[in-house]
């Protein structure tokens, strides 16, 4: 199994931590995605040229979601991290969806307002992200410990990475008690996340300091 991959990409973030939850290891190709010569080689297997993009045996996916539903339908020893149950799927799936249309893309709007653009976010952009970390913390409350479920699912997983992106500004999250214990609760549940995170944090240092 291949992975074109960087910590430094939230979804990058949550296809690896499914994958470290799973026990599933990869062949990584750690690449920056920004660079043209990178941008053709990725482009022999995904069109969009984006990353993360998985293979196995000829088999290519891209999208961070759709690679974390194929790792655990594939991989995991039982369903808790993708129920089967409908009902419970359903829900798992709405919050995948949330992420992927409204909690990612007012976090990274945010960040790159502040790191690429230099600029301070405008009250549109702040108005979004505060609406979204909203529903996140009533998603939360809602089911108690977990966004979607009794337990952790990839849900869970995948907000984490968007959430985690903030956490990384300084993001004032005291606003949402919530979103704050569910950080520590999902983080504990993950493998090795204390080095995880300390290879985050000194790899987002160095990608910024290009910027």
């Amino acid at each position: 199994m291949e992975l074109y991959y960087n910590i430094v990409s939230p979804p990058c973030q949550s296809v690896m931590l499914v994958a470290k939850k799973l026990g599933v290891t990869f062949n990584v190709k750690e690449v920056n995605p920004h660079v043209a010569e990178v941008r053709e080689e990725i482009r022999k297997y995904n069109p969009q040229h984006t990353i993360p993009t998985f293979i196995e045996d000829g088999h290519v996916i891209f999208e961070s979601y759709a690679i974390a539903i194929y790792l655990v339908e594939k991989y995991g020893k039982d369903d808790a991290l993708y129920p089967k149950d409908a009902k419970v799927r359903s829900v798992v799936n709405q919050r995948l969806f949330f992420d992927n249309g409204v909690m990612f893309p007012s976090a990274i709007a945010y960040a790159n307002c502040l790191l690429k653009q230099k600029k301070q976010p405008t009250q549109e952009m702040l108005d979004k992200l505060t609406k979204a970390l909203g529903l996140l913390e009533g998603f939360i409350k809602e089911r108690g410990s977990f966004v979607a479920a009794t337990q952790l699912t990839i849900a869970d997983i995948c907000l984490l990475s968007s959430v985690t992106l903030l956490g990384g500004l300084k993001y004032d999250l005291d606003a949402y008690p919530a979103i704050k214990a569910w950080v520590g609760k999902v983080t504990g549940e993950l493998p090795d996340y204390p080095a995880f995170r300390k290879e985050l944090d000194e790899k987002s240092l160095a990608y910024i300091a290009t910027l």
